[in-house]
Parts: C-alpha cells; sequence; structure tokens
C-alpha cells in the first residue's frame, strides 16, 4: 500500500482536509499537500505561521498504538523529516522534544500529531512544516529556513518526493516487520 496524494491549492489546515478524507472514507493512506495553509495549527493549538513558498503536507494512516506508541511516532517522524532536511544543508539539525526541529537554535520545522478513530480504528495524522524558503517572523521564537541554510538549490517537490518515498517504506516496515524492527531501524 502506498499513499495517496491529494493536492490542494488552498487549505485552511492540512491535518483538517487529511481529517475530512478519512472521515468520509475517500482516502484512509495518504499525504495532503498544498501551496497555502490559511490556518496551520501547531501542538498545543498554537498557530503554524504558513509562508507561502514553504513546505505544508499531513500524513495520514491507520495505526496500531499498542504495537508502536504514539511516543515513538514522535521520534520517528522527526528522525525521517531530521534526515531528508541534513541532504540539504552542511549545518546541524537538532530536535527539540517533542516536535521541532532546529539548526542554531531557529525552528525550521514544526511536526503535529492528532490521533483520531474511525470505524473502531485508529488514525495518525502527522502534520509537517517546514520552512524551506522563507523564514517566518514570530515574536515567541526565532526562525529560519533551508534556503538561508545551504548552498544547494531548495526543491520542494524533491523534498516532498523523499518524504513520500520514506513513509512508505515506513509503513511497509511498520506492516512486515515487528515493532521492535520498526524502534531500531527509525531510531
Amino acid at each position: 500500500m502506498k499513499l495517496k496524494i491529494v493536492k490542494f491549492k488552498s487549505v485552511k489546515s492540512t491535518n483538517d482536509e487529511a481529517i475530512k478524507l478519512i472521515r468520509s472514507d475517500r482516502c484512509l493512506l495518504g499525504l495532503v499537500s498544498t501551496n497555502s495553509q490559511i490556518r496551520g495549527r501547531g501542538t498545543m493549538g498554537k498557530k503554524w505561521m504558513s509562508y507561502k513558498g514553504n513546505i505544508f503536507i499531513s500524513i495520514f494512516f491507520k495505526v496500531n498504538l499498542i504495537k508502536i506508541k504514539i511516543e515513538n511516532y514522535l521520534i520517528i517522524n522527526a528522525k525521517i523529516i531530521q534526515k531528508i532536511l541534513n541532504e540539504h544543508t552542511q549545518k546541524i539539525i537538532k530536535v527539540k522534544k517533542p516536535n521541532d526541529l532546529l539548526i542554531d537554535g531557529k525552528k525550521i520545522c514544526g511536526i503535529l500529531q492528532e490521533v483520531i478513530d474511525h470505524k473502531k480504528e485508529k488514525y495518525l495524522i502527522t502534520g509537517i512544516g517546514i520552512n524551506t524558503k522563507i523564514s517566518p517572523l514570530n515574536k515567541n521564537f526565532k526562525s529560519t529556513s533551508l534556503k538561508i541554510n545551504s548552498s544547494k538549490n531548495i526543491s520542494n517537490k524533491i523534498i516532498i518526493d523523499k518524504i513520500i518515498k520514506n513513509y512508505n517504506k515506513l509503513i511497509y516496515d511498520i506492516n512486515n516487520h515487528n515493532s521492535l524492527y520498526v524502534k531500531k531501524k527509525y531510531r
């Protein structure tokens, strides 16, 4: 099973669109992407600053939270995105628990996880916002962009393609291997 890609020009929130797709039974395994997000969300109800030109996606799939705990998905998601972004910069990208990626103490990526119930199954929705081109101004924290920290050309398409490849592999591993294998592989 591979992620179904659902693209929008503009949405309120990619996580909200993923929830709608699941609840309507139109798509139960996928990736929502958009060029513009009006009401992006962060953890604890914080607003995610969504500047056009950056990446806004949500990945969603059915999970067994007995097999792999939600805390492990936090680590797995951060490690996958960290690995991909490391290919585009010489700077060190650090994970700030539970859900941020930082370069030089400045936020480059936020990850929001939500779990919903649908027809007696649990679905994990992972919203990922990456400052690839533009560094939002925020009075509560410092941010940066991948473009500022790289000598390479930054392509959102290439980064999203790598994310899709990595999550297709993760979903395959979850469905075909035990939880210990998955936890070790994605640490």
